[in-house]
């Protein structure tokens, strides 16, 4: 029976839903109201078919993380998510835990601003539950990756190809305002299981970290000024603004181009190419 119910609340969602509710294209006509499956599907970094075996309520149980990355695309609301949980007979994570899972207000930003402005959704230990199209062409794909590899304080201090598009005399105070925001956010969740067990991977994997990390310095980012090198469009002088969500905790991160630079330009021929990658990729595929 719950099986059915989660089939049904999903197909009732689904259904209420329009393309550009979630920020996709609307197209030709339509035969069906809401969204399509595959739409979700997409949404939802899933394949269709197992998207449509949940929806109809024939498919195995969901893990978690599934539960999260269809409560995400289908922009549910934290007591909307947690419902979800319960019908798969799986226990509602933490509220600040995202499990694949972004607040729908940000979401309903991150769309918005999509054409023009590069921006992604985090949770409190950075992990990145999603971005627009022009932040994947600028830092390129983080939200959805596997183990770690989602977490951009992690990426930060391992990834040398995601670091190599920020000003290189910009590194070091970069790097001091990622330790003291995760130790901010680390204090607010009285130090948990998971925001150890960060700490303790990036003191193994990075001796910069280690050393950055005994300074003892906490700060909440808010706003900060950050030079990246493209390297297909050059230079960008962006504001990084970070606005949070009190419900859930997440944060979007907003990458302004900054007035008088040229910056803004630059964006524009950013999403072509982003746009004309994507294309290739998929035609690839």
């Amino acid at each position: 029976m719950a099986q059915q119910e989660l089939g049904a609340f999903l197909r009732h969602r689904r259904e209420e839903l329009r393309p550009g509710d979630v920020g996709l294209v609307p197209g030709g006509r339509r035969r069906a109201k809401g969204l399509r499956r595959d739409e979700v599907a997409v949404l939802a970094a899933m394949s269709t078919d197992y998207y449509e075996r949940i929806e109809q309520g024939r498919g195995p149980r969901p893990s978690p993380s599934m539960l999260g990355a269809i409560s995400r695309a289908l922009r549910l609301t934290l007591d909307e998510r947690d419902y979800v949980y319960r019908l798969a007979e799986q226990t509602p994570p933490p509220r600040h835990r995202s499990l694949g899972y972004a607040d729908p207000g940000l979401m309903c930003v991150l769309d918005a601003v999509a054409p023009t402005v590069p921006a992604l959704v985090t949770d409190e230990l950075s992990d990145v539950v999603a971005q627009n199209p022009l932040n994947v062409a600028l830092l390129g794909p983080i939200a959805g990756a596997s183990g770690r590899e989602s977490t951009f304080v992690w990426r930060w201090f391992t990834d040398p190809g995601l670091r190599s598009r920020y000003l290189a005399e910009q590194h070091e105070s970069l790097s001091r305002e990622y330790v003291a925001d995760l130790r901010a956010a680390s204090a607010t969740r009285h130090l948990d299981e998971e925001a150890q067990s960060l700490v303790a991977a990036l003191s193994e994997a990075s001796e910069e970290f280690r050393a950055v990390w005994a300074r003892q310095e906490v700060a909440v980012r808010h706003s900060t000024l950050k030079v990246l090198v493209h390297p297909q469009v050059g230079r960008l002088d962006l504001q990084c603004d970070v606005v949070l969500s009190p419900p859930s905790g997440q944060r979007l991160v907003l990458f302004r181009p900054q007035v008088g630079t040229g910056t803004a330009a630059r964006l524009d021929l950013l999403g072509v190419v982003g746009a004309q990658s994507f294309e290739q990729v998929r035609a690839a595929d």
